[in-house]
């Protein structure tokens, strides 16, 4: 969407042959709904991400190289539909694979901005981004927003080895600056010694100019407040912090409140608890030998019964499908969800989440599902 003046309304109705009075203040192409944007602290983010645990995991997402092209083409999805967020990890891949998601990215982006600049020359004379002036504008709105998180391994205990892997990171990435630079997890509970080197060190990453802002992942309220007062002492913005997030997982809102206190957005990752929410396995269709996934939906399953009968049914309510309704869900209560896309499919069901909203009864309808729940899994 765009803004339009009134002198670009009427130089619009010319071009296009219609009446100036039928060019509204927001023109939007296409018939798809397209992904909106939040703010994220100091940056605005769009409101739909996608994670990318599963862009180079063979254990738990039986990945192989001969599956990029699928996968490229879920991310030109969704960079069409407006997500401009992706979660990855300097730890993403499997073992000789490690770091792959960070490759992916940043190949993905350079071919869909070369094919996007390649279109754009064929496509028309007529650039409808500058004939309103606002080119730069709706660039900078669409740009790829990569967060990234760096893995506490055992020798990262210097503030300096943090502000390394930031800088092997962007090499993956071919690219300058992180839109945000992220703890992965907190070693306080086992290594706590460790803790303050890394909070140093992803300060330092901001300081030296290699993120826009900084964030955490798999932090409980706790130590979410007491890394945000580090960051205020350091003059170091807080973009997101991230959580395990579904219905598989909320008890209560402890984690947003933190979030708001910090001034942050939160980001739920796996919104479809590894798949387990889209209603595609039971008992008697578990995912393969060998797959961690297998033994954890064979103990939820069971328990989880009722959610996803509810689940389904608010579904043909809305004709949607589950897997729509849980990540719109997570949009309603004020994340930013981050599902995984491996293939177009996959993407489209996930946009599919998007232009539209869950009533307040379904939203409360499926929050008492959730709590009934009687296992679920740990949010951080």
């Amino acid at each position: 969407m765009v803004r339009t003046s009134p002198f670009s309304k009427a130089l619009l109705a010319v071009c296009l042959s219609i009446p100036a009075a039928t060019v509204t203040g927001l023109v939007s192409v296409g018939n798809k709904a397209k992904v909106g944007r939040v703010s994220a602290g100091p940056i605005e983010i769009s409101s739909l991400g996608c994670g990318t645990w599963s862009w180079g995991n063979k254990l738990l997402w039986d990945y192989d190289p001969s599956q990029d092209e699928e996968i490229y083409r879920a991310y030109r999805a969704v960079r069409d539909a407006g997500v401009t967020i992706f979660d990855t990890a300097d730890s993403y891949g499997t073992l000789e694979l490690n770091g792959r998601a960070e490759i992916l990215l940043g190949q993905f982006e350079r071919r869909y901005q070369e094919e996007k600049s390649s279109s754009k020359g064929q496509s028309s004379m007529f650039d409808i981004g500058s004939l309103l002036g606002n080119s730069a504008y709706l660039s900078e709105r669409n740009k790829q927003q990569v967060a990234t998180k760096f893995a506490p391994y055992p020798w990262r205990i210097t503030r300096g080895s943090l502000v390394q892997a930031a800088k092997e990171s962007l090499h993956r990435l071919e690219q300058d600056k992180l839109a945000v630079a992220q703890l992965h997890w907190s070693t306080q509970n086992y290594q706590p010694f460790q803790e303050g080197a890394l909070w140093e060190g992803i300060a330092d990453i901001y300081d030296a100019n290699l993120c826009e802002a900084v964030g955490v992942s798999n932090y409980g309220p706790i130590q979410l407040a007491k890394f945000s007062e580090r960051m205020k002492e350091r003059d170091v913005p807080i973009a997101i912090a991230q959580v395990q997030y579904s219905l598989m997982t909320a008890r209560n809102n402890e984690i947003l409140d933190a979030c708001d206190d910090a001034g942050c957005r939160l980001i739920s990752y796996s919104p479809l608890c590894l798949g387990l929410l889209s209603g595609k396995y039971d008992l008697d269709n578990l995912p393969r030998q060998g797959n961690p996934r297998r033994q954890l939906f064979r103990e939820l399953l069971p328990g989880a019964q009722p959610l996803l009968g509810t689940l389904k049914a608010v579904a043909k309510e809305v004709n949607k499908t589950p897997s729509q309704v849980a990540i719109n869900w997570a949009i309603c209560k004020g994340t930013v969800p981050i599902p995984g896309a491996r293939n177009l499919v996959q993407a489209e069901e996930n946009l599919g989440a998007v232009g539209w909203s869950l009533s307040n009864a379904a939203v409360e309808e499926l929050d008492i599902a959730s709590a009934g729940v009687q296992k679920k899994l740990i949010e951080n």
